[in-house]
């Protein structure tokens, strides 16, 4: 479906709306922020953080790198740099996956198993005593909530649809539960080692959900299975998706899921134990052993974790959701879809405000703590990248990291919060606050 936007109706669709100033952003104290972020890497809770900001034309309005030259002393950090983003993957799988619902492909109320019938005999992990796994804290130190091995298995008996995917209700997770024996079925699955979509559908359908389908909010695969769905119900990889309905037509170039030739990848750090250093086999295991692979031979795209970005491609990307589904004259998404996006599809009493699809949508609470304003967009990664779309201010921001754990008692949990409170601050006169 050509999605080209004619100039004429540009002009016609501009005279109609009506005339709202906008706010901008301003950026008159970038010592400061300069500072702030340079605080986090001098004190060697990261090692390294490149922030940007830029208006909805592509300006841009502050950046600044910070790097631990102990850890990276040949490495230059800037908007070309390639990036693991992994979770941040979900938010351009979700778009493919809407745009192809645009286009009649897919129907958010489809079950899942008309795409994918090798899932029609998923079981749901419960306790032992056939109780549900979720709503209770097991990382409590409560004995009474030990975690409930053995568990039991009983098939699913709801229809998992797309919209569970989109919601994170289907009932998937990582290895991370902190329910050993859940944990450790998924980890033995090793879905990282997967060759090919295949292989990766064969696995999943080893595994018992946590949940019954549509029961609640549980964060987990969700996205990379609706990946999945997305390339069976259009007949093509999720590679060839991202090209053909993202980068190609919107003439976005840093974000795919192989590195090009002749880059290469930065090394993956660890903070687990109170020092930043290169991580070892095995530590980012919320999958098993094995990490998503960039080689431009493999065939396994995991749509909720497996991209890799420059920030001038990221930035992009958020681009066009701040311009409300149109870049560079293309429009992927329209605007009663970025609506949908965006709305409280599932509510969590949580700090953020609400849930769209795996996008949260701030409420007063940020602006409150000097982190922001009300109704931004945010979501992030795995090893602590972080956007945040501003539709007030009219502009996206983003800070870019590679460490997937920052250790205990380390203000770098504080980061994001830390940074985008130095940014706002002139503008809404709050402090940071924790």
């Amino acid at each position: 479906m050509n999605k080209i936007v004619p100039i004429f109706f540009i002009l016609i669709t501009a005279s109609c709306q009506p005339s709202v100033e906008q706010k901008g952003l301003e950026i008159t104290n970038k010592k400061a922020i300069d500072s702030t972020v340079n605080l986090f890497v001098d004190g060697e809770h990261y090692p390294f953080l490149y922030t940007r900001l830029e208006d909805k034309d592509g300006e841009v309005l502050y950046e600044h790198a910070a790097k631990n030259n102990r850890l990276l002393s040949d490495q230059k950090i800037d908007g070309d740099t390639w990036i693991r983003v992994w979770s941040m993957s979900k938010i351009v799988t979700i778009c493919i996956a809407l745009d192809l619902i645009e286009d009649g492909l897919l129907n958010v109320d489809d079950p899942v198993t008309k795409y994918i019938p090798e899932f029609s005999q998923l079981q749901v992990a419960l306790t032992a005593d056939s109780n549900s796994l979720i709503g209770t804290n097991w990382y409590a130190e409560d004995s009474s909530r030990a975690a409930p091995c053995p568990l039991t298995y009983v098939p699913n008996d709801s229809i998992m649809t797309i919209r569970h995917l989109l919601d994170h209700k289907a009932g998937f997770y990582y290895s991370t539960t902190n329910i050993p024996c859940l944990d450790s079925t998924l980890a033995k699955e090793n879905l990282c080692a997967a060759e090919n979509s295949q292989d990766l559908i064969n696995r999943l359908s080893k595994l018992p959900l946590i949940q019954h389908s549509g029961t609640d909010y549980f964060y987990g695969t969700n996205t990379t299975v609706l990946g999945l769905v997305a390339e069976r119900a259009a007949g093509k990889s999720l590679a060839q998706l991202l090209k053909e309905r993202v980068t190609d037509p919107m003439q976005i170039k840093g974000m795919r899921y192989d590195l090009p030739s002749g880059e290469t990848m930065l090394p993956r750090f660890s903070g687990k134990d109170s020092l930043i250093r290169e991580a070892k086999l095995g530590e980012l295991d919320i999958f098993g052993q094995d990490v998503p692979d960039y080689e431009s031979s493999h065939e396994l795209y995991l749509g909720g974790e497996g991209m890799i970005c420059t920030t001038n491609g990221y930035c992009d990307f958020l681009r066009m959701l701040l311009n409300n589904g149109e870049l560079n004259g293309y429009r992927m998404l329209n605007p009663e879809t970025i609506a949908d996006l965006t709305s409280p599809h599932t509510l969590l009493d949580n700090p953020y405000g609400h849930n769209g699809y795996n996008l949260w949508v701030s409420s007063d609470s940020m602006r409150l703590k000097g982190q922001g304003d009300h109704n931004l967009w945010i979501g992030g990664g795995y090893e602590g990248t972080h956007f945040w779309i501003d539709t007030s201010r009219n502009f996206v921001g983003t800070i870019m990291t590679q460490l997937f754990w920052v250790y205990d008692g380390a203000f770098g949990y504080t980061k994001d919060g830390r940074i985008r409170g130095e940014i706002y601050r002139p503008w809404t006169g709050y402090a940071y606050k924790n």
